[in-house]
C-alpha cells in the first residue's frame, strides 16, 4: 500500500534538488553568459538601433561630401587647432547621434527588462529553469552597463573609419591631398577617448539611473516610464515648497551633465563633445562615482528580492 501511495509524494522533492544540483553543477559565470546571450536574442534592437542610425548617418555623410575639399582648402589657411575641429566636427557629430540612439534604448530597455516579462508572464518559464534571481538581474543590468557601451562603440568606431576613408578617397580625387587631414586627426587618440567615453560615462557613470529604472520595471503593473518619472519629480517639488530649495535637482543635474568632463570642471559648463572627458585616473578618483556605484547596488538588490517575490500581471 506505501508504494504507489507514497510515489506522488516523492516527485517534488526530488525535482526541488534536481534542480538545485543542476543549478550547482552550471558556473555562475557561465550561467550569467546564457542570461546575457538571451538577453541579446530577445530584445535585438539592442544593437539594431544603433546601427540603423550610423547607417543614415553615413547616408547623410554621403550627401555632403561633395562638399568636403572645399572646406579642407578653407582649413589649409587656419591654424592647427581650428584645421582639426574643422575635420573632427563631423566624426564627433556622428558619435554623439550614435550615442545618443543607444542611450534610449538602454532606458527603454532598462524599463522593459523586467516589467515585460511579468506582462506577457515568461517569468514562469524563466524561473523554472535553475538560475537564480541575482543571475537574472544581475545580467540585464550587464546589459546597460556594459555591452551597450561597449557595442555602441564598436559601431561608432566602423562608422568613424567609413566616414575617415570616404573622406581620404575624396580628397585624393580632387586633387586637394590628404596631408592635413591625416596630420591633424589623431585617430588612435579619438578611439581611446570614446572607449573611455562610453565605458565611464556611459556605464559607470549612469549606473545609478539603469538600476533605478531595472527597480521601477521590477515593480511596476503598468506605465513603467510614469513611475520612474514621477517620483523623482514629487521629490524635487517636496524639497522646492518645503525648504525653498533645489539640491535634489542639482545632484541630478550634476549626475547628467556635470563633472565627467574638462570642460565642465574648467568652466562650470557642459560639453557636448564625446572626446572632452576625464581620463580613466582622474574619473576614478571621483567621489560621485563611488556614491553613484553604491547607490546603484542598493537598486539593484532591492531588484532583485522584487523579481523573487514579485508575481505575473
Amino acid at each position: 500500500m506505501t508504494g504507489p501511495m507514497s510515489s506522488p509524494s516523492n516527485v517534488v522533492p526530488e525535482s526541488g534538488l534536481g534542480a538545485q544540483a543542476a543549478a550547482a553543477a552550471i558556473p555562475v559565470i557561465r550561467q550569467l553568459d546564457w542570461c546575457v546571450r538571451r538577453e541579446l536574442w530577445e530584445n535585438r534592437s539592442i544593437y539594431l538601433v544603433p546601427a540603423a542610425v550610423a547607417g543614415f548617418t553615413l547616408l547623410g555623410f554621403l550627401i555632403s561630401v561633395g562638399h568636403l575639399p572645399s572646406r579642407m582648402r578653407e582649413a589649409i589657411a587656419l591654424d592647427p587647432m581650428q584645421q582639426r575641429e574643422i575635420i573632427e566636427r563631423p566624426l564627433n557629430f556622428a558619435a554623439l547621434l550614435i550615442m545618443g540612439a543607444a542611450l534610449l534604448v538602454a532606458i527603454f530597455y532598462c524599463l522593459d527588462a523586467l516589467h515585460g516579462e511579468r506582462r506577457d508572464r515568461s517569468i514562469l518559464f524563466w524561473k523554472s529553469l535553475p538560475v537564480s534571481d541575482l543571475t537574472t538581474v544581475l545580467s540585464k543590468a550587464a546589459i546597460a552597463l556594459v555591452i551597450i557601451p561597449l557595442l555602441t562603440f564598436a559601431i561608432s568606431m566602423v562608422t568613424i573609419w567609413i566616414m575617415y576613408l570616404i573622406s581620404t578617397v575624396v580628397l585624393v580625387g580632387s586633387g586637394v591631398g590628404t596631408a592635413t587631414l591625416w596630420s591633424r586627426m589623431p585617430l588612435w587618440q579619438m578611439t581611446l577617448t570614446l572607449l573611455n567615453h562610453l565605458v565611464f560615462l556611459h556605464g559607470l557613470w549612469y549606473a545609478p539611473f539603469y538600476c533605478w529604472l531595472l527597480l521601477v520595471s521590477a515593480w511596476a503593473r503598468r506605465m513603467a516610464f510614469l513611475w520612474a518619472v514621477i517620483p523623482v519629480l514629487t521629490l524635487h517639488a517636496l524639497e522646492k515648497v518645503a525648504l525653498n530649495t533645489s539640491h535634489f535637482a542639482s545632484i541630478l543635474s550634476y549626475r547628467i551633465l556635470g563633472a565627467p568632463s574638462h570642460h565642465a570642471l574648467t568652466t562650470g559648463r557642459v560639453s557636448m563633445d564625446p572626446l572632452d572627458t576625464l581620463s580613466p585616473g582622474e574619473f576614478l578618483a571621483l567621489p560621485g562615482l563611488w556614491i553613484g556605484l553604491i547607490v546603484a547596488a542598493i537598486f539593484l538588490a532591492l531588484t532583485v528580492r522584487l523579481r523573487r517575490y514579485r508575481e505575473p500581471m
